[in-house]
């Protein structure tokens, strides 16, 4: 399987389509290959099926005219969460002090009716990252990596356990604590993120 970037949004659309076989009023994704870099604290920062299927939300959202977010995007309403549990997504009883319903999972009955699909798609997402992500002598990193700066690496997301959220050079926060100023607890890189997506 090729690693390039445009096998893994092939990949993306052909999960799209799966997608829309069972909820034919999702829009088409216009551009997939916009989720392999893109990620949102609100909707989810590591690409991944679940991640898809709550975009999918959206575009169902949009696509009836209703209004399934607030506060630019970040706060995920009742309406949103009407929506998710039609695609199979479970949720928290309570929403998120400032992102609503936005931390949704796939239930059981999701995750048997995609399986194949889910499979592919992290397949492709492995083979991504691993291309995206090898280390060659050859490699020029540019002057952030000559001169020891953090600038230039990829961010993925650090979470605190009071629910707040960070996007952070692995690097950076491998030299020292990051504390949440919310509650005073270090942010942290769950395990399993992805560092070379998204």
């Amino acid at each position: 399987m090729s690693t390039t970037p445009p096998v893994l949004a092939a990949e993306l659309a052909q999960a799209w389509a799966d997608i829309q076989r069972h909820h034919p009023e999702l829009p088409d994704l216009a551009a997939p290959e916009s989720l392999i870099g893109e990620s949102s604290s609100a909707c989810g920062a590591e690409l991944s099926f679940e991640r898809l299927l709550h975009e999918a939300v959206h575009g169902i959202a949009a696509s009836r005219g209703v209004r399934d977010t607030s506060r630019a995007g970040r706060y995920h309403n009742r309406r949103f969460l009407a929506i998710a549990e039609e695609l199979g997504l479970d949720h928290p009883e309570e929403p998120h002090p400032s992102s609503g319903f936005s931390l949704v999972t796939l239930n059981p009955d999701a995750k048997k009716r995609y399986r194949p699909t889910i499979e592919r798609l992290q397949r492709a997402l492995k083979a991504h990252t691993a291309a995206t992500t090898a280390d060659t002598a050859r490699s020029f990193r540019g002057p952030a990596a000559r001169h020891g700066s953090s600038g230039g690496g990829v961010r993925v997301k650090a979470v605190c356990d009071c629910g707040r959220n960070v996007r952070v050079v692995p690097s950076v926060l491998a030299q020292a604590p990051i504390m949440c100023g919310g509650c005073g607890k270090p942010f942290r890189i769950p395990e399993g993120v992805a560092v070379g997506v998204g």
